[in-house]
């Protein structure tokens, strides 16, 4: 009966605030998903592969199809949901696009979405680690990570009210221009678990500058918080990596990891943990 009484507010709360993907004045719609369907559906697997068979960075979790973790909430969102067993193992989910999405040269490509998290206090939340991101179609072409590229458009952990944008790359040596293994990254306050809308801004506009001059831009609510241009990573192949090839955009909520730490026996499955979604967007001038 709880659980039931839970499904049902997540999904008023849902149904009180979903939209599609906003046009914008000047952009082309590339690629949409708003999460339409009935309650308990599974995301289009036409658009998104549902994954199971990773864990990686030291996490406890493990990936599920199961409608417990992930499902449609029947609001036009999308709920990634992190669960505890009665035996302590941890499952949570994670869904990655089936297309790739190349920025063009000369064109300004847009990645976003509408993202709020569960409202269970930090107490509740350690180990828990939500993400909106994306890595380089080459990961699945042999090409290893980081040298692939990886943009993490927001990345929140242990309930915490800040937010994370990071660029990983290169090589894998320690250090580099994306200083790895942390990478490079800018940090920006989290006011509250509401909606909040993440967006990445790939700008090869500055035909001027070349490569040198393209920029990549991290936006919350429509205001920067960080960016980072080619001249900043200073070499042209690793910025192709990041800003010239395929890329494929990803959701998930991680339990445990070398970033966040274990979780303890406060951390608290279900939606209170909940990663939501109510669109995901692909836009390009």
């Amino acid at each position: 009966m709880r659980t039931n009484a839970l499904a049902l507010l997540s999904l008023l709360s849902s149904l009180a605030s979903a939209s599609p993907a906003p046009v914008y004045p000047g952009f082309k719609l590339l690629w949409s998903d708003d999460f339409k369907g009935a309650a308990g559906d599974t995301p289009n697997k036409a658009e998104w592969n549902l994954i199971t068979n990773v864990r990686t960075n030291g996490e406890v979790q493990t990936y599920s199809t199961s409608n417990e973790n992930l499902q449609i909430s029947g609001g036009g969102t999308v709920q990634l949901v992190p669960l505890k067993s009665p035996s302590g193992k941890w499952t949570s989910a994670r869904i990655e696009t089936k297309a790739t999405f190349t920025p063009a040269p000369q064109k300004l490509t847009m990645f976003e979405a509408a993202i709020r998290f569960g409202d269970s206090p930090a107490s509740q939340k350690q180990g828990i680690w939500p993400a909106f991101w994306m890595l380089g179609d080459a990961i699945h072409h042999g090409t290893p990570w980081p040298l692939c590229g990886e943009l993490d458009i927001m990345e929140t952990v242990n309930g915490l009210p800040t937010a994370h944008g990071t660029t990983h790359c290169g090589d894998g040596d320690r250090g580099g221009p994306c200083n790895e293994p942390i990478g490079r990254g800018q940090a920006v306050p989290l006011p509250d678990d509401g909606w909040h809308t993440w967006t990445l801004q790939v700008d090869r506009t500055n035909a001027e500058g070349g490569w040198k001059g393209e920029v990549i831009r991290w936006l919350v609510d429509g205001k920067v918080f960080n960016e980072m241009s080619g001249a900043q990573i200073g070499d042209e192949g690793i910025w192709a990596t990041l800003a010239h090839s395929p890329l494929f955009v990803i959701l998930n909520v991680a339990v445990g990891g070398n970033w966040p730490g274990e979780p303890n026996d406060a951390t608290s499955g279900s939606y209170g943990s909940m990663m939501e979604v109510e669109y995901v967007g692909v836009y390009t001038t």
